[in-house]
C-alpha cells in the first residue's frame, strides 16, 4: 500500500515539483516502498526520507480533518450524499485557509459566486 501510495504521488507530479523531502511517520513500509522506487528510478535518489511521527506531509495527513468532520454524521446512505457532502467540506475549507482567494480576490461576493459555481446553484 505504502509503494502503491507513494509511487502515484511521485507520478503525478511535476519534475520541479519533486520535493528533496518526504516526512512519513515511523512506519516501516514507508522505507522499504521509497527504497523501491529509487532503485526502479521513479523517485529521485536525492529524495530525502525523514521518519518523523509528527510532521507528516501535507498531502499525507490532509484527510484527518476531513475523518473527524465525517466520522460525526456516522456514514453516508449513497455515493451521490457522500460526493456532495465532501465537496461542500472541501469548499468551505478550502474557503477558511485562504487557497481559493485566486477566484474571488477577497470579495464577499466572489466567495459567493464561487459557492454557487461550486454548488451549481
Amino acid at each position: 500500500a505504502a509503494y502503491r501510495f507513494l509511487g502515484k504521488i511521485l507520478n503525478n507530479v511535476k519534475k520541479w515539483q519533486i520535493p528533496r523531502f518526504i516526512n512519513t511517520d515511523k512506519a516501516p513500509a514507508y522505507g522499504r516502498a521509497l527504497a523501491l522506487l529509487k532503485r526502479e528510478g521513479r523517485c529521485p535518489s536525492d529524495v530525502e526520507h525523514r521518519q518523523i511521527k509528527y510532521r507528516n506531509n501535507v498531502i499525507e495527513c490532509d484527510h484527518g480533518k476531513l475523518k473527524r468532520i465525517i466520522g460525526a454524521t456516522l456514514g453516508f446512505k449513497s455515493m451521490k450524499t457522500a460526493y456532495a457532502t465532501i465537496k461542500g467540506i472541501e469548499v468551505m475549507r478550502a474557503l477558511r485557509k485562504g487557497q481559493a482567494s485566486a477566484f474571488y480576490y477577497g470579495d464577499p461576493l466572489g466567495e459567493m459566486r464561487l459557492v454557487s459555481r461550486v454548488f451549481e446553484m
